[in-house]
């Protein structure tokens, strides 16, 4: 029986979130007659498509021990970049140099590289902590919003993105699609690879991923470049997806994206984790601000409840972290 408590308590970052998303489940089943329905997962799934996608490269950051902070910034600055290029039409033309659809693209591609490997570079070369670096780079993402758009709002988008953020193959939207397809090349990256064993051994020890010949350096520069390109897909898709270019557009992103990768059980001390831990979270998370929606709770009285789980998995998180180095010493 010691064995199997044992056992239990090691999977408790992976089994509460499980059980809070049931409790969720049963909860808003049972309070409102609209939401168990197959068009409402619908809506769920497309409300946290592009979330999914901010939060697959948060994975990789929060695997190796490391945060970003600027993951909505960058989605924010990557999708004004993509419709500031892109051929508008005249009467709300905000680009000095409108380009061909596919050209605004890897402008838009190249940017966002450009801003995680200076992510990269500050936190890995220089020898800046992350918290920090990124807290800069979200000050830098705001100023590029604020620089293109100056106060005004753009509209179009290329047509490749707006298809993939703004309509549907049948009945399943684009996005949503996108998002799978990222999360599972995810998955398959961290679990089958040898850059995602890499990934969790620094994560886990880094100085033992050092001795065993990893460079460690490479590898949390590489993260810090995924998160970066996975937030600028997020930023592009999201612009089609809400229909115009602003600035402020992301702010909230960066929280949920925080929040469902830690939710869902990913380890914030490195190595414990991964994308299946950050689909349940944001499950959680898409459950509950439905659910809520539809019991037509206090808007002010969501964010408190919100923010009173996000603090339970933390606390759960830190807990079971103590459990694996109690375990492991004992």
């Amino acid at each position: 029986m010691a064995g199997w408590g044992d056992r239990l308590r090691g999977q408790l970052r992976n089994i509460a979130p499980f059980i809070t998303l049931l409790v969720l489940v049963v909860f808003f089943s049972l309070a409102s007659p609209s939401f168990a329905t197959l068009g409402n997962l619908g809506n769920i799934l497309t409300q946290i498509s592009i979330t999914g996608i901010i939060a697959t490269g948060l994975t990789f950051v929060i695997l190796c021990a490391e945060i970003d902070l600027s993951v909505a910034s960058v989605a924010n600055a990557v999708g004004i970049i993509v419709a500031y290029f892109t051929v508008q039409d005249a009467s709300v033309n905000i680009a000095n140099l409108p380009l061909p659809g596919w050209l605004a693209i890897l402008i838009a591609l190249a940017s966002c590289l450009a801003l995680g490997a200076v992510n990269a570079i500050g936190v890995t070369w220089i020898g800046i902590p992350s918290f920090i670096m990124t807290l800069a780079m979200l000050q830098l993402g705001a100023g590029i919003c604020a620089m293109l758009v100056r106060g005004q709002i753009a509209y179009a988008v290329p047509p490749l993105i707006n298809t993939l953020g703004g309509e549907s193959l049948g009945p399943i939207p684009w996005v949503v699609i996108v998002a799978a397809l990222i999360l599972a090349l995810g998955h398959v990256v961290l679990t089958y690879t040898r850059f995602g064993r890499y990934v969790y051994m620094t994560g886990g020890n880094r100085e033992a991923a050092e001795y065993s010949g990893v460079n460690v350096r490479a590898i949390i520069a590489a993260v810090m470049v995924i998160s970066a390109v996975c937030s600028g897909i997020a930023g592009m898709l999201g612009v089609a997806h809400f229909g115009s270019a602003q600035q402020n557009e992301f702010d909230n992103y960066l929280l949920d994206s925080i929040s469902a990768v830690v939710v869902g059980g990913t380890s914030l001390f490195g190595g414990q984790g991964g994308i299946p831990n950050t689909i349940v979270g944001l499950f959680v998370l898409g459950v509950l601000n439905n659910g809520l929606d539809h019991i037509n709770i206090d808007s002010f009285l969501k964010i408190l409840i919100r923010g009173v789980i996000l603090l339970a998995a933390l606390i759960i998180n830190v807990y079971a972290q103590r459990l694996r180095t109690s375990t492991a010493e004992g």
